[in-house]
């Protein structure tokens, strides 16, 4: 039965497309016809990024987890948590078996397609005929493999931030299903669109910069937090009752490792272990500091006192805005940049969402969504040609107009199916399994509702 479907999928990739044109060396439809040469790898390059892949698994968990569930109330810490490491697991496995192919299979302009499937063309095969292991490669020296994990990590994190909206009120089972289907109809399409070949935000009159995520991860995810967030409906008693972060002392420790594994983010976004990743490790780190900085002077001068939690918050939004500019501004700029956002995102997480009233309970838009925005956007500003090596593509500090617009049309397009994405896979999911838990469930809280177990016992 199982050679069937090997046969059903490897016709389906022959009739879809064919050799894919990117910067991956050697493609799933590609047959050995002659003598196998083994790749000239590079072990530095190898090395670099088997490491930045392992940071950004580590912004997950223990990063993500100990981040939000820090600022959670203690029944619920559990169920935050699971939802981290469930992600880990759930999403590594729809990438390899179909998401890394439609995010970056084929050489169509909106979407992949099954030439990786079940990591076809990505993992090593015996040639019987030659006698050798075929390892598929990737440029800069490194196995097609490492390129995919790396990613992997990304498609791993970016729903785990969505949870942020909806903490405390979700049913687990309807949060895997969306999980599933976001992944596969909203994720993998922008992540084609801006880093797959022949995509059409890569290539092209609209080409834009986004150099580790600003639109694929932040606007994404952001945009997608808040329509859930409102699909679902505050927390009971929100606004009403207070609902104080229950350990800051998680938080703060999530924040710091989720500052060290966004190294691994950005400069290992160069996929080599070159300037292009000195550079964004630099930018990257300085960006952090700015919004530090930013977001706990605004909170001083505002509210008499800076906190911890306003310190972590201005560093995550500082290396948010910092993603999609990254291989395109220098250090200096990364500064700027987090400056502004420490300050924007303070906004968005205070005025903005007072004044609308929705309950984004752990601040995924405030952050991520406006964010990633206002990064993809100074991107198109700030872009430099001394960083990105490219005479063509520069921002508007260099007279560079353009780029700015295709910034705007990127972050327009990533958020519009995000949203639209969003509505209907929810709307159908709510209609048949349901999104929230019931009124006693959320009132016990999910560590014991949905996984039976409590974060904290006091004999």
């Amino acid at each position: 039965m199982f050679k069937y479907v090997w046969l059903i999928v490897l016709g389906g990739s022959l009739l879809l497309g064919g050799p894919v044109e990117s910067v991956l060396a050697q493609g799933a439809s590609e047959e050995v016809t002659e003598t196998y040469v083994e790749p000239e790898w590079d072990s530095g390059n190898i090395a670099w990024m088997l490491t930045s892949s392992a940071l950004v698994l580590m912004m997950t968990a223990p990063g993500l987890a100990l981040f939000y569930g820090g600022l959670v109330r203690k029944k619920n810490i559990l169920g935050v948590m699971m939802q981290c490491v469930f992600l880990m697991g759930l999403m590594s496995i729809v990438w390899a078996l179909w998401g890394y192919s439609l995010a970056f299979g084929g050489s169509g302009g909106f979407i992949g397609n099954f030439d990786y499937v079940l990591l076809n063309g990505v993992i090593p095969t015996w040639d019987a005929a030659q006698g050798v292991s075929v390892v598929p490669a990737v440029d800069n020296g490194i196995p097609h493999s490492v390129f995919m994990v790396f990613q992997g990590m990304f498609f791993i994190i970016t729903p785990a931030l969505i949870c942020g909206a909806f903490a405390e009120r979700m049913k687990f089972s309807a949060m895997c299903l969306y999980m599933v289907l976001w992944g596969t109809l909203v994720y993998c399409p922008i992540a084609h669109w801006v880093w797959g070949p022949g995509g059409w935000l890569l290539e092209g009159p609209y080409a834009a910069l986004d150099f580790a995520g600003g639109t694929v991860v932040h606007i994404s995810s952001g945009v997608s937090a808040l329509v859930a967030s409102i699909l679902i409906g505050r927390r009971l008693g929100f606004g009403q009752e207070p609902m104080p972060p229950h350990n800051l002392t998680y938080t703060a420790i999530g924040a710091a490792l989720l500052w060290v594994g966004w190294f691994g983010f950005n400069a290992g976004s160069a996929v080599a272990a070159n300037a292009v990743a000195a550079n964004a490790f630099v930018a990257t780190h300085l960006a952090a500091a700015g919004g530090v900085i930013s977001w706990s002077a605004a909170e001083w001068l505002l509210r008499g006192k800076p906190s911890i939690l306003g310190g972590c918050s201005g560093a995550v939004a500082g290396l948010v805005c910092i993603t999609p500019a990254a291989g395109a501004v220098n250090p200096i700029h990364g500064i700027l940049l987090g400056l502004i956002a420490g300050y924007i995102c303070f906004l968005g997480c205070t005025t903005i969402k007072n004044r609308f009233g929705y309950d984004d309970s752990l601040d995924a838009f405030g952050v991520h969504g406006i964010g990633g925005t206002v990064g993809a956007l100074l991107t198109g500003v700030f872009a430099t040609r001394a960083i990105t090596g490219d005479a063509e593509v520069y921002g508007l500090i260099e007279g560079g107009v353009q780029q700015f617009v295709n910034q705007v049309i990127g972050v327009a397009a990533a958020a519009a199916l995000s949203i639209v994405g969003t509505l209907i896979i929810l709307k159908i999911l709510d209609a048949t399994v349901g999104l929230r838990v019931s009124q006693d469930d959320e009132i016990q809280g999910l560590d014991l509702s949905q996984h039976g177990e409590e974060g904290y016992i006091f004999l």
